[in-house]
């Protein structure tokens, strides 16, 4: 790729800039600054984890912690952690990235904060739906220890047979917010998710690790057991071998929901596939121009879905036909990781066009067949990672590994660039 290094710092500069002056946002309960993608204030779940891996490029690791221990003091008794913070909802339980969230912070810093020990949070009293009362908060016990029980609360709570998969509240859960016909309204707790099974895969392999450089050896048994069983799971429950792809599936009737959404991807992401199901995903779907492989790729929804719609709908979010940064990043590693790296160039280069020479600011989401940029602006959020792909794709790079091996810095060195909060080792 042609790149004017020069005019991407710029782009990064702002940014950094954009995070710091309004991404950075002081929270009085927590009596600190905590980090966040959007203007008007909320802090969220997945998006924390994809905001600080594009921040480890400048060596910023305060706000995984920062983030997550304010999230794990809200934690209750039963291991729910709301995935919001301002306005908590009670009955969607933070999304799996908190370990690997926690294991983001640690390979640029230490292992040993998990040893801490935890204080509840105060709260005002009860909010939405009435369970969140200060009571209910739990007290006490280290991080490690808060994050066990919290990856314990999908699997004994949110899996209803019993099969070893959870499902979502709903679409608004998952965070592909308006996926209803795979994902459900809210409080449907019907769908078990591919992508709910993927992120839970890579949390137990992240918990593993933890437990590793904690030396609880136990732990890493456990953790390896659940995740040799999930491995196993996805592929005997969402894989469909008639049509090549995996699908979601309704819990309630055991029947698969044929929706072919961007989440039926994602095992390659975490390794789980076959070679030959690899080989099927990508060949059949991926690169299908009729449904995936459009002029800026990966849509949310296949174009062959009835309700695919590659434009702003929603109140301004639309999952159902748009092209999203953090899962085209998920994909992306998938396709390196089957050794796809003449496709996976062609994703690089299609989605770094696409956020960069398409559009003059970074932007929440994109229609994929114009390249028009939607959603808030300017965004300083998960579509920052587009600007990093042509380098990870150089050096071979990952920064979501999941491993204790420390971070590099490579956004200083690269673009000459320092975080105005940090200095920069590398």
């Amino acid at each position: 790729m042609d790149i004017n290094i020069t005019q991407l710092a710029q782009r990064l500069k702002t940014d950094n800039e954009n995070i710091l002056d309004k991404g950075v946002i002081f929270f009085p309960p927590a009596n600190d600054d905590l980090l966040t993608g959007y203007c008007y204030g909320e802090f969220y779940d997945w998006d924390l984890y994809f905001e600080n891996v594009y921040l480890s490029y400048f060596g910023v690791s305060q706000y995984c912690f920062a983030n997550l221990k304010a999230f794990l003091a809200r934690q209750h008794a039963n291991g729910f952690v709301s995935r919001t913070l301002i306005e908590p909802r009670p009955y969607q339980h933070f999304k799996p990235f908190l370990a690997q969230t926690a294991l983001l912070g640690a390979r640029q810093t230490d292992f040993l904060w998990l040893n801490e020990e935890v204080k509840a949070a105060a709260n005002t009293g009860p909010t939405d739906g009435g369970i969140m009362d200060e009571k209910t908060y739990q007290d006490g016990g280290s991080y490690y220890d808060r994050l066990k029980s919290y990856l314990h609360h999908w699997f004994w709570y949110l899996d209803f047979d019993k099969n070893g998969l959870p499902v979502w509240n709903s679409s608004d859960h998952s965070g592909m917010d308006n996926q209803f016909s795979r994902a459900g309204t809210f409080n449907a707790f019907k769908y078990e998710g591919v992508d709910l099974a993927c992120y839970l895969y890579r949390e137990l392999e992240a918990m593993k690790v933890l437990a590793e450089q904690l030396n609880k050896q136990e732990d890493q048994q456990y953790y390896q057991e659940q995740i040799d069983q999930l491995a196993n799971n996805i592929n005997k429950y969402f894989w469909d071998e008639e049509e090549g792809f995996y699908f979601d599936r309704n819990e309630q009737n055991g029947e698969l929901v044929k929706v072919k959404s961007v989440a039926g991807f994602l095992p390659l992401f975490i390794g789980v596939a076959s070679k030959e199901q690899a080989d099927r995903l990508v060949d059949e779907h991926l690169l299908n121009p009729e449904e995936f492989w459009i002029k800026y790729p990966i849509p949310a929804y296949s174009k062959t879905e009835p309700d695919f719609e590659p434009t702003a709908q929603d109140h301004g979010c639309n999952w159902r036909g748009t092209t999203w940064i953090p899962t085209n990043y998920m994909v992306f590693h998938g396709l390196i990781k089957y050794g796809y790296h003449s496709i996976a160039k062609q994703l690089c280069e299609k989605t770094f066009e696409l956020v960069f020479e398409k559009n003059k600011s970074t932007r929440e989401y994109y229609n994929g067949l114009t390249g028009e940029g939607y959603g808030l602006d300017p965004f300083w959020g998960w579509s920052t990672l587009a600007y990093m792909m042509p380098l990870e794709l150089e050096k071979n790079y990952c920064p979501m590994a999941i491993t204790s091996e420390p971070l590099t810095a490579y956004g200083c060195s690269t673009f000459q660039l320092d975080f105005p909060t940090k200095n920069c080792e590398v």
